[in-house]
């Protein structure tokens, strides 16, 4: 079997079923737990258990070993892993929230060169300088008090 097999099987199995928001995010330098990571939405209770049914039945057939499914009570967030790869099957609403995508999207480093740097560090605003403190009075000279 190989491993790139296994996501267009699960992609295909959701697109069968007519899952929406498809996205295929490669988690390989994220995770050392899995490769693939593919978040898909459902209109409905019934069409997410439907879904995960179905992906976790071509997996299979595919030669893919199912380690668990989960979140199949409820039907709002449903869960197959297979290993390499896992399947999450979401409901708009419980997608939106968790906001996979965002969290297993590694981020981008930004570049900056040095005239880039410069000119930024130009245009910020410049804090405006403190006052100086204003001096103590001094205190008057104590009395000498006899012994």
């Amino acid at each position: 079997m190989r491993p790139n097999k296994l996501p267009k099987t699960a992609v295909t199995a959701l697109e069968d079923i007519k899952a929406r928001d498809i996205t295929v995010l490669d988690v390989r330098k994220l995770t050392s737990l899995y490769d693939t990571l593919i978040v898909a939405s459902a209109e409905s209770n019934r069409q997410v258990k439907a879904l995960a049914n179905h992906v976790r039945d071509k997996l299979k057939d595919a030669g893919a070993t199912i380690i668990g499914v989960e979140g199949e009570e409820t039907g709002e967030w449903v869960l197959v892993d297979a290993g390499d790869i896992v399947v999450h099957i979401m409901q708009p609403a419980v997608r939106a929230y968790y906001n996979l995508e965002e969290l297993w999207t590694p981020p981008t480093p930004v570049r900056r060169t040095k005239a880039k740097a410069e000119a930024e560090a130009e245009s910020a605003p410049k804090p405006e300088p403190k006052a100086a403190p204003k001096p103590r009075p001094k205190a008057a000279p104590r009395a000498k008090t006899p012994s």
